[in-house]
């Protein structure tokens, strides 16, 4: 969808135009230009919805108001995740309902799916299936499904209960009652890009199993990051704690982590590295975490950064593994197949190991080959690492 928004005090500063869901490249560049106009701020509704073009008819109702700029942004992306079942599921609760705030509008988009929406009263089969799936939690057996009688069951609801009339068809609501998991405040965990680990921010005088979680998605603009946290409402950085939701880290680097004391810029760094990485190298990297200990983020960024000074076998556990992947496919060598009784592998590889530093781990066995101390290495600006490699191997520091 696309929302053209304004000041309503100030109509004369002119419009921003907003792309929704607004892309994480484009985010930073959103709020520059509301900003212009006064608004955008991080929790008051204080963008008046101009006109907005979607393909969201019911969403008509919000023109005309003010809107949270997260708020819209964080519906939009739900909506985008919605089926033809669930576009008319939610159309037609919303104008049951009657909703026109986001809060309910977004709580919403969490429970639509137990209603029932009859759009064609002339496969009264597939109507019975659909309001038995809503009722049952969205999902059945296939021998529930072969033993139904659809059209019975469409029957029933028809005869039994009052539907709704709606310009998105006839609408049971099947006892639904409309969800609580945002309260105004902190919007409910949800992934929609592809994101590296989903980070809670909460303070520290939260209990544990507080509900009071501000989540951001890693990695993330500056001024994704900077409006979560201040839409946390946390001051002092100081009372700030982490929480790990969701990782695509390798296992390693979610264990070395420590979130009671990272850095959220850190971890945002961190999660930009590793997402370049292929598959390959990220088990190269949780093989590289083994080998190196790191105890930050910014010391596993170090790694990901420099993969190209490890030496990895992947799945190489004894010596005999590695000499074989060393001979076969490491490409330091013409490997002849026809030649493979003649190779003693064992022995190739006793002779690397005593050659280098290395260890085997879950992952594989790995060896670093860099000139620097592994520390140094971890400790070091990257750009400034790389050049005293380049200065080691073209014959001494300059």
């Amino acid at each position: 969808m696309e929302a053209v928004l304004s000041n309503a005090d100030h109509p004369e500063y002119g419009v921003a135009t907003i792309p929704f869901p607004i892309p994480r490249g484009q985010y930073d560049r959103c709020i520059e230009l509301l900003n212009t106009l006064e608004i955008g701020h991080v929790s008051e509704a204080d963008c008046r919805v101009d006109t907005l073009d979607s393909a969201w008819p019911v969403l008509n109702r919000l023109t005309g108001t003010k809107v949270n700029l997260d708020e819209l942004d964080y519906l939009a992306k739900r909506l985008d995740s919605f089926d033809v079942g669930e576009f008319s599921q939610f159309q037609a609760m919303a104008e049951k309902l009657n909703l026109t705030s986001m809060k309910d509008l977004i709580n919403l988009t969490f429970c639509c799916q137990q209603a029932t929406v009859i759009t064609d009263f002339s496969d009264l089969a597939t109507v019975g299936r659909s309001h038995y799936l809503n009722t049952h939690g969205g999902c059945a057996s296939t021998d529930e499904l072969e033993h139904l009688d659809g059209e019975e069951t469409a029957i029933l609801l028809i005869e039994g209960n009052k539907g709704t009339v709606t310009r998105y068809g006839v609408v049971y609501d099947n006892g639904m009652q409309l969800s609580q998991l945002y309260d105004g405040k902190h919007l409910p965990g949800y992934h929609y890009e592809a994101d590296m680990i989903m980070v809670g921010l909460v303070s520290r005088q939260e209990p544990e199993n507080t509900k009071n979680v501000t989540w951001i998605y890693l990695p993330a603009s500056k001024g994704q990051i900077e409006r979560a946290i201040q839409r946390s409402g946390i001051v002092d950085s100081k009372d700030m704690c982490f929480r790990m939701g969701d990782s695509m880290f390798p296992e390693e680097v979610d264990v070395a982590l420590d979130f009671r004391c990272e850095d959220i810029y850190e971890l945002n760094d961190l999660a930009q590295a590793v997402g370049k990485l292929s598959h390959d190298d990220c088990i190269k990297l949780g093989a590289a975490v083994s080998i190196a200990g790191p105890e930050c983020a910014n010391q596993i960024c170090r790694l990901a950064e420099n993969l190209d000074l490890f030496e990895f076998a992947p799945g190489a556990h004894t010596p005999a593994e590695y000499g074989k992947y060393m001979i076969q496919k490491s490409g330091h060598f013409e490997y002849d197949p026809n030649l493979d009784e003649f190779y003693d592998y064992e022995r190739y590889g006793l002779l690397h190991m005593d050659q280098e530093s290395g260890m085997f781990t879950d992952r594989g066995y790995i060896a670093y080959q860099g000139t620097l101390s592994l520390e140094e290495l971890m400790a070091d600006d990257p750009a400034e690492a790389y050049q005293r490699e380049q200065d080691f191997q073209m014959g001494g520091m300059t």
